[in-house]
């Protein structure tokens, strides 16, 4: 009797991780709009003269993902607009079966390399939930510093432990992402189930100079002492 209840035990044990396993996504690409709250953003009478009327800037990005491999890039407008200056996009590959990512900055238009490990971040993960494009979502929270938290929406129907910019470290994929004050806020559009091939992921290097995050923070740190803008182009690289 009691080898038979075993056996029922490890058959229902097994069938529960099969059925939980039916639909989960390992490979695909995800959407994202990230929308900018440029009155949060830039607070000066001259910046606002500068942004006119307009209060929010949309820009969109997309994840491709296969494995633990993911590339996280901007979704360039076929119409340049004349406040494509005001938010920032990177582009981000991350390898975390080897705890390295790519990241790749556009300061001043230039292209600056950034090869480094993984983020680490502590997460705090909550019983709330809510569905992004489709999926039930758990929301979990990453205090940055005393001041500053970062509220984050993951599935586990997408397994890697991926998301936007450098994130990852939840038991899944982040499809909601956004600041305390909703200063800058990150949601998925869409997923597609795609396969992705790994090889074609990261970014070509060759040639190009690469830093580590500490390398090119004490840079800019350094010009930031004679130029106080500067100051704030530091904080908003190294913001995620």
């Amino acid at each position: 009797m009691q080898i038979l209840n075993k056996k029922y035990v490890l058959t229902v044990t097994f069938l529960a991780f099969v059925l939980s396993s039916i639909g989960q996504l390992k490979s695909g690409v995800i959407s994202y709009e990230r929308k900018v709250n440029l009155l949060k953003k830039y607070k000066s009478s001259q910046s606002k003269k500068w942004l006119g009327d307009q209060k929010v800037k949309l820009d969109y990005f997309e994840l491709h993902f296969t494995g633990n491999k993911s590339l996280f890039k901007p979704v360039e407008n076929k119409t340049p607009s004349r406040s494509d200056w005001v938010t920032s996009k990177n582009t981000v590959f991350q390898d975390l079966d080897n705890n390295t990512r790519l990241s790749i900055y556009s300061i001043w238009g230039e292209a600056v390399y950034v090869s480094d490990s993984s983020v680490s971040r502590k997460w705090k993960i909550t019983d709330r939930k809510r569905m992004i494009s489709g999926y039930e979502c758990r929301r979990a929270i990453w205090e940055k510093d005393d001041t500053t938290k970062i509220y984050a929406w993951y599935t586990n129907r997408i397994i890697p432990s991926i998301g936007p910019e450098t994130f990852n470290g939840l038991p899944g994929t982040i499809l909601g992402l956004a600041t305390e004050d909703g200063g800058v806020v990150y949601f998925a559009k869409s997923v597609k189930e795609a396969y992705v091939d790994p090889d074609n992921l990261k970014p070509e290097t060759k040639k190009k100079e690469l830093f580590t995050e500490q390398q090119l923070r004490d840079k800019l740190e350094k010009r930031a002492k004679s130029n106080p803008w500067m100051k704030k182009l530091v904080n908003e690289v190294f913001a995620w």
